[in-house]
């Protein structure tokens, strides 16, 4: 409405406020640069599979650049046996899912594969639409190898902690042959045991501290061994042959090892009868040290079927990765008789 005598009023609405372009853009830089600058591979994909972005922590996990990559399909880095995940991946990405650590293996620009895990979300547009999807990838290698070794060690010492309540029962019986009082029986069990001790924490060095790594000589290494399952007075057990310096990583390696041969024996064993001996020889073959383990007069021991057991599994990792050498088992009908075999240089590390 207008009054009489006065101009119409204009109607002023409030100016409204620029954006801040220059800081958008520092923010957007902001974000350029965490994104170049992550250990992590960060890349994004459309919703036909196709590469939009590629930072150098992906060049550096996968080895393609971000001009090989970009603007050909993600599948570049997909094993052809897992090239099933994608499907399933775009899937839940088209009804909004984020994916969360999700572990898989991914192949590099060479060839070779590698273990990673996947974070992915849906990427949306300025409308809520979901029109592609980001991916961080982390490099999970040494994690699961560290997580391996974890497992190992676990299942390790189960199988040491059975095996001493066992040995128990043996020395025990071993000690009862000779002994013509209980307060003899109770001086050898004692002693045994106290050998046993010193022969389990040779076997149980990992590497901490100077005890784990202190030289010794293979022969010194078999007497401390078999110490808890011998009778002074009547010896079942004869070591001959050379003798090597044994130092490092290996006196470790070795200890197990041979452990684990005395505790078979004692268990299942020549050891475990009355009769049974066991003859362990030294001898040397060109660079190889040679240890043969040979039992007589024990139980008929039948070769096993089927998957090994754990301290089977143990002594073939003693082996072959920390001392690079070889082990063969003949379960012959007289007894077990073990060759093992180990490069000199390997003994001295």
């Amino acid at each position: 409405m207008e009054r009489a005598g006065h101009p119409p009023m204009k109607r002023v609405s409030a100016p409204r406020p620029r954006p801040a372009r220059g800081g958008d853009n520092l923010a957007a830089h902001h974000y350029q640069a965490i994104i170049e600058s992550s250990d992590d591979a960060i890349l994004s994909k459309n919703l036909d599979g196709l590469i939009l972005s590629w930072n150098r922590g992906a060049e550096r996990l996968f080895g393609f650049t971000s001009e090989e990559a970009v603007g050909r399909p993600v599948t570049i880095i997909i094993p052809v046996d897992r090239l099933d995940e994608e499907p399933s991946i775009l899937e839940k990405i088209h009804r909004g899912e984020r994916i969360e650590h999700f572990e898989t293996v991914r192949q590099r620009k060479d060839g070779s594969f590698v273990d990673i895990s996947l974070t992915i979300s849906p990427i949306r547009n300025s409308h809520g639409k979901i029109v592609g999807a980001s991916k961080i990838a982390r490099d999970i290698t040494e994690f699961k190898k560290a997580r391996e070794r974890q497992r190992l060690l676990l299942r390790e010492m189960s199988h040491r902690v059975k095996n001493l309540f066992a040995l128990s029962g043996s020395i025990v019986g071993l000690s009862a042959r000779s002994a013509k009082s209980p307060h003899e029986l109770a001086e050898s069990t004692r002693a045994r045991l106290s050998a046993l001790a010193r022969a389990h924490a040779l076997t149980f060095s990992v590497g901490f501290g100077d005890a784990a790594h202190q030289p010794t000589t293979l022969q010194s290494l078999i007497r401390t061994i078999v110490a808890p399952f011998d009778e002074p007075e009547h010896p079942r057990i004869a070591i001959s042959g050379v003798d090597a310096g044994v130092s490092g990583p290996a006196v470790t390696s070795l200890a197990l090892l041979l452990h684990e041969f005395a505790t078979n024996a004692a268990k299942y064993g020549a050891l475990s009868a009355d009769t049974g001996s066991v003859k362990v020889v030294f001898a040397e073959e060109g660079d190889l040290i040679v240890v043969q383990w040979t039992e007589r007069g024990g139980p008929l021991v039948a070769a096993p079927i089927g998957e090994l057991g754990f301290g089977d599994v143990l002594s073939r990792i003693a082996v072959s990765d920390q001392l690079g050498g070889e082990i063969v088992r003949d379960w012959r009908p007289e007894g077990l008789a073990i060759r093992l075999s180990v490069p000199r240089s390997r003994l001295q590390t």
